[in-house]
């Protein structure tokens, strides 16, 4: 079992950056995908960006070139920056941890980007 925690979410203006924190705590060692995910009110919940083991990303075409994720070991934490927030950014964020027999999310961290 993995717990996650997101911190980090808040209201921004558009332009603006963020980032959000993914503290990870359990069984991390059988985790092969960390990603952060995100769903906007009256939508499905759709993949942000995710990163795995061995370091490699992959991002949505909607956040490619403004948003990054990363992993410190050492903390056992994932972040997402995002820059050039925009208004459609807007949604609860989650953490994913997904391992081959099991998945595991966060409670979710809301972002609003609006003048």
């Amino acid at each position: 079992q993995v717990q996650l925690v997101e911190s980090g979410g808040g209201l921004v203006q558009p332009g603006g950056s963020l980032r959000l924190s993914c503290a990870a705590s359990g069984s991390i060692f059988i985790i092969n995908v960390w990603g952060w995910y995100r769903q906007a009110p009256g939508k499905q919940r759709e993949l942000v960006a995710t990163i795995t083991r061995g370091g490699n990303t992959n991002y949505s075409d909607s956040v490619k070139g403004r948003f990054t994720i990363s992993r410190d070991h050492a903390k056992n934490t994932v972040y997402l920056q995002m820059n050039s927030l925009k208004p459609e950014d807007t949604a609860v964020y989650y953490c994913n941890a997904a391992a081959f027999t099991s998945t595991n999310w966060g409670q979710g961290t809301q972002v609003t980007v609006s003048s």
